[in-house]
């Protein structure tokens, strides 16, 4: 090596701090690659990423093959460097120095911290193709590999901090499934971005937060005239009506408009018809999940449901429809009883009803309501002042300053929403 000649030596330094490079970039691309995006390529047949999968099933064989190239070449370079001062200046400390320095900056700069920032801009172009290199390396050294990570397992072993057998398999939650999503990009259209959103929240959205409450719904009942109960089907706004029998809470069927008015050839419609066209009622136990409810109606092949309480009293009532709303948002049109109606203000203030669920307040509004606890809007209120509130009463809640307007048998009817002090500068902004 010192009968060489000084520019040989260099071409050699360079080399070495290229091939270090190298090592550098293969760690940092394989790293930090997006392993989905990976095996999509290995499904379709790309022959890199197959080979890239099969080296991060065995992280530890391949951090091993690339430490030691990459350390090894490092080593290297600077035993070149001292050789060359040695040689060229006469073992001059200062000239040693400088080398050393000079070493560790080209080290720094052109095997460590160059590589590793283009590896981090485009980790998946080298990745793949450093596996075509990396896999033969890995063969060849193997031997030294595996002799050097049985020391590592024992290290490991003694500070129990033993991976166990699949730990290093990236998992992903729901959480940050969905902000995968959101951050799609221009890949995934904002409509179909909201539709996946509210299909992952399908879990842990309940029943109870999108039925139509028992107040709101339209029923029959068969101990009513018979006029009544025509005229009643006649101006219906739902196709599938509950049928009660004395009061609401006795509730016996479920019948279909439709079939019910292809009887009304033979005359007007009486009880006895509906009895006969009517169906046995499908309840649905209070805080069902809509996900579990949505296979339940496919199942059983049933499209409105009534949800009980604990005690067997029926709260509401949820349709098919409900839950696909809660995928794709809601339909062109609404039926009156179960479309609530905002009325907005000159000042920016918006009346709404009390009986209001708070998701459809916030969805509709862009408003913030916890919706933790109470589902309604007027459950809130009562919620916040532990009684019933008088008209004329102003409160906050969850920073939205609001003025209950009337309230009728112990239930707030109306409430005015102000906007808050944010929205009110960013409008006199505009």
């Amino acid at each position: 090596m010192e009968d060489l000649p000084l520019h040989i030596m260099l071409i050699a330094l360079v080399f070495l701090l290229i091939l270090s490079g190298f090592f550098s970039l293969s760690e940092t691309s394989m790293m930090a690659i997006n392993r989905y995006r990976l095996r999509y390529l290995a499904k379709q047949g790309h022959r890199g990423a197959r080979l890239t999968v099969k080296l991060l099933d065995n992280t530890d064989r391949l951090l091993g093959v690339i430490l030691l190239g990459n350390n090894l070449l490092n080593t290297a370079s600077a035993t070149l460097v001292a050789i060359i001062a040695a040689t060229f200046f006469a073992h001059d400390e200062f000239a040693l120095f400088i080398g050393t320095m000079g070493v560790t900056f080209a080290i720094l700069i052109f095997s460590e911290i160059t590589p590793k920032v283009i590896a981090a801009a485009y980790p998946e172009r080298i990745a793949l193709a450093a596996s075509y290199v990396l896999t033969p390396l890995l063969f060849i050294f193997y031997p030294i590999v595996w002799f050097v990570n049985l020391f590592v397992s024992g290290l490991l072993i003694l500070f129990r901090l033993k991976p166990k057998k699949g730990e290093h398999e990236q998992k992903i939650s729901i959480e940050e499934l969905k902000t995968l999503v959101l951050e799609g990009g221009h890949f995934i259209q904002h409509k179909h971005q909201s539709m996946l959103v509210n299909l992952f929240d399908l879990e842990t959205i309940t029943v109870d937060d999108v039925f139509v409450p028992r107040s709101q719904v339209e029923a029959i009942d068969l101990d009513a005239e018979d006029d009544v109960i025509h005229a009643q089907l006649l101006t219906c706004h739902h196709t599938r009506i509950p049928i009660y029998r004395e009061r609401m809470d006795n509730i016996v069927g479920i019948v279909h408009v439709r079939k019910v008015l292809n009887q009304m050839q033979n005359g007007k419609i009486t009880a006895d018809t509906l009895e006969k066209v009517m169906r046995k009622p499908y309840f649905i136990p209070s805080g069902t999940p809509l996900f579990s409810q949505l296979q339940l109606f496919q199942e059983n092949q049933k499209r409105v449901g009534l949800v009980v309480d604990e005690y067997g009293e029926w709260m509401g009532l949820v349709t098919l429809e409900d839950i696909l709303e809660e995928i794709i948002g809601e339909f062109t049109t609404h039926a009156p009883t179960q479309s609530s109606v905002f009325l907005k203000q000159e000042d920016g203030s918006i009346i709404v009803e009390g009986s209001t669920l708070l998701r459809e307040l916030n969805r509709k509004l862009d408003l913030q309501f916890p919706l933790d606890g109470p589902k309604t809007l007027n459950g809130l209120i009562l919620e916040h002042f532990q009684d019933i509130p008088e008209a004329g009463i102003g409160l906050n809640i969850a920073g939205y300053p609001m003025e209950i307007i009337q309230t009728k048998n112990r239930v707030v009817k109306t409430v005015k929403i102000f906007p808050t002090l944010a929205e009110m500068e960013a409008k006199d902004m505009e």
